[in-house]
């Protein structure tokens, strides 16, 4: 992850709306990139820093809520304020419902709007950080042997080393030699360790 100053995107038709809160998002030490339309948006492409989004509900072509749909599947990193000027309960609840952090009704107070941009910010800080993290086991896993991965598929579940020897046809001090290397290579400090990476490698696992 990038340690480049945090992006916060704007989407409103409101050019008043698009200058006022650019200004605000300058002012508090933040990067500002507005757009007109959720089109002009989905054109930019995805950035590697700490962002959120400040979406108006109603916009012309894709409205708020398409967006939001589009954004929670392509850009899960990036945290959306709503912002409108007719809000409604049923509205709300819908894009709270679907991940929204906040939902703002015009006119707000910019100490609101400043404060959910916090919140998202550090968010999508912490979704960076689980991705890199998830790339950098995924990387480690994709440097062992084939052989390697079978003993530790069985180590993890469960078997001792005489066990994996045995599924194998390999013996058991073949199998200490490729249980070492599995340690070293993924990191690993223990076997509880290890077990753990497992875990959240399953998917990536199953699909090599």
């Amino acid at each position: 992850m990038s340690d480049s100053n945090p992006i916060v995107f704007v989407v409103d038709d409101d050019i008043s709306v698009r200058e006022s809160v650019e200004l605000l998002i300058g002012n508090a030490g933040w990067q500002a990139r507005t757009f007109k339309t959720a089109q002009e948006f989905l054109s930019h492409p995805r950035v590697r820093v700490p962002s959120c989004l400040i979406l108006d509900v109603r916009l012309p072509g894709l409205n708020g809520l398409e967006l939001q749909k589009r954004v929670a599947a392509e850009r899960p990193d990036m945290p959306i304020i709503f912002i409108t000027g007719y809000g409604d309960v049923p509205t709300s609840v819908q894009v709270m419902k679907a991940g929204a952090v906040e939902f703002l009704t015009k006119p707000f107070g910019e100490d609101v709007l400043l404060g959910a941009i916090e919140n998202a910010l550090v968010r999508s800080a912490a979704a960076l950080r689980l991705e890199d993290e998830a790339l950098a086991l995924h990387n480690r896993f994709a440097a062992l042997s084939n052989r390697e991965r079978e003993v530790m598929t069985l180590i993890v579940g469960g078997l001792m080393n005489k066990q994996v020897g045995f599924e194998l046809g390999i013996s058991e001090i073949t199998v200490k030699a490729h249980r070492g290397r599995v340690m070293r290579k993924m990191n690993a400090t223990s076997f509880a360790d290890l077990v753990n990476i497992a875990a959240k490698l399953g998917p990536i696992r199953q699909s090599h």
